[in-house]
């Protein structure tokens, strides 16, 4: 058995931003290839989760995963999309991280290990509180996760909790970008600009 598995999670509508948050402009490049750069290190292989045509991803060279539940819109689809593929794939673990969000923690994996223990879940916490798509699962928690979503389950943070996640606390460091800032609209993207610039 391999690893673990890392999924982007680029399945969201974007309807706050107006255009595809995976794909715009930033700093140069688009957003998506900001958080591969950090995040594929930390694992064995990446995979985007993301609808639609997957040839808008090719120039990323990685495997590109539809949601199975197609009726529930949002990233608890995708985190089940992400754990059934990677247990077909052969990983036992699987990490997420949101595809909006630049500052990636370049430690994220090893953070959430440490704070795992035997758990079958670790969600991040920010100093704004629980940051549920950056998170650690265990493909053994796959199963009451589609239950959960065939009645009807669709908060993360929610049915994370309920299928006994621990918490790992991670701290943004002196004189760096927040890692846990989501660009959801027009204005966090100027956040996060001005944070590069005052780097």
């Amino acid at each position: 058995m391999r690893n673990i598995a890392g999924i982007i999670l680029a399945g969201g509508r974007s309807s706050r931003m107006g255009v595809e948050k995976a794909l715009m402009d930033f700093a140069g490049r688009p957003v998506i290839a900001h958080v591969i750069e950090r995040f594929a290190p930390q694992v064995d292989l990446v995979a985007i989760n993301a609808n639609g045509d997957r040839a808008r991803f090719a120039a990323f060279d990685a495997p590109i995963i539809a949601d199975a539940f197609t009726d529930h819109v949002g990233p608890l689809a995708g985190i089940a999309a992400g754990l059934s593929w990677a247990r077909d794939a052969g990983f036992g673990l699987v990490a997420f991280t949101p595809c909006d969000a630049p500052f990636t923690p370049r430690d994220l994996v090893a953070r959430l290990l440490r704070a795992r223990g035997e758990a079958p879940i670790v969600m991040a916490q920010s100093a704004r509180g629980l940051e549920p798509l950056f998170a650690l699962w265990s493909i053994d928690a796959l199963a009451p996760l589609e239950v959960a979503l065939r009645n009807g389950a669709s908060a993360v943070h929610s049915v994370s909790r309920a299928l006994g996640a621990v918490i790992a606390p991670i701290e943004s460091g002196k004189n760096v970008p927040d890692w846990a800032l989501n660009m959801n609209n027009p204005e966090d993207v100027e956040t996060a600009l001005a944070m590069i610039a005052s780097r």
